[in-house]
């Protein structure tokens, strides 16, 4: 896990109304009101971010919007912007998810357009990359990520990529169940900072958090997170539940 301050991220996609929102950040908050050593954030839907952010205000637990749009205003309906998301209460911001790739037609390109803006505004990006299971049996998984982190960080300065963490997903691990053995995480993650470090230099891809994602759970997240190169976790369906989300965030040492 190396020297860097763990990271723990609740992406709750599309599940929980305005008032199930509230009441699971309410039990979230009291669960986890001894954590000091590791940095949470949660990331509801858009409905729920500002009455979230009330229930956050007096906690340590930061807030994160699962998506954005580059531009700060305009016609383009649908699209939530970056002020938006900071008037709602919101430090971070899950950029280029598998699920936005897959059904949202998200591109590298985009996935840059959207950390550009999220940076610009000060909006510190969780950004995604991950190889499909068809990838991954075609031996591509290296020049998938190769691929995307390149594009995705097109023209991101060292000042930027201070604000950027990443988050490794392994498309084939997202939501079924199976998940990347240790060894293979830190295989890819190690391999992710060498990219870094290609780009921005080693003492800057050391500073820089790198996540993973797929089926963590609390049985899995203490071997995961005790790989040298693993500085967090990504959890969608463990982190619906305040309890379960509370464990993984006590037991990830």
């Amino acid at each position: 896990m190396g020297n860097l301050k763990p990271f723990i991220a609740g992406n709750w996609k599309m599940f929980k109304t305005c008032n199930e929102a509230v009441e699971t950040a309410k039990k979230l908050v009291l669960f986890s009101a001894d954590v000091t050593e590791v940095d949470v954030m949660i990331a509801p839907p858009f409905t729920s971010l500002a009455p979230v952010s009330e229930i956050l205000k007096h906690s340590d637990i930061s807030l994160g919007a699962q998506d954005i749009f580059w531009e700060s205003e305009g016609a383009y309906t649908g699209e939530i912007s970056p002020p938006m998301l900071l008037s709602a209460g919101c430090k971070h911001v899950i950029i280029g998810h598998s699920e936005r790739r897959q059904y949202f037609n998200e591109t590298d390109q985009t996935v840059n357009k959207k950390i550009s803006a999220a940076v610009h505004h000060h909006l510190s990006p969780i950004f995604c990359v991950g190889e499909t299971e068809r990838q991954r049996e075609s031996k591509e998984t290296f020049s998938v990520l190769d691929k995307q982190i390149q594009n995705g960080l097109r023209g991101i300065s060292s000042d930027d990529m201070k604000e950027v963490i990443v988050a490794y997903e392994p498309v084939w691990a997202i939501g079924t169940g199976k998940t990347a053995t240790s060894e293979q995480v830190q295989e890819i993650h190690q391999f992710i900072r060498s990219l870094l470090e290609r780009s921005f230099g080693s003492v800057l891809a050391k500073s820089i958090r790198i996540l993973y994602g797929g089926s963590v759970k609390p049985t899995n997240v203490k071997e995961l997170m005790s790989m040298k190169d693993v500085n967090g976790a990504l959890v969608g369906g463990a982190s619906l539940n305040p309890e379960t989300f509370s464990d993984i965030i006590h037991n990830y040492k």
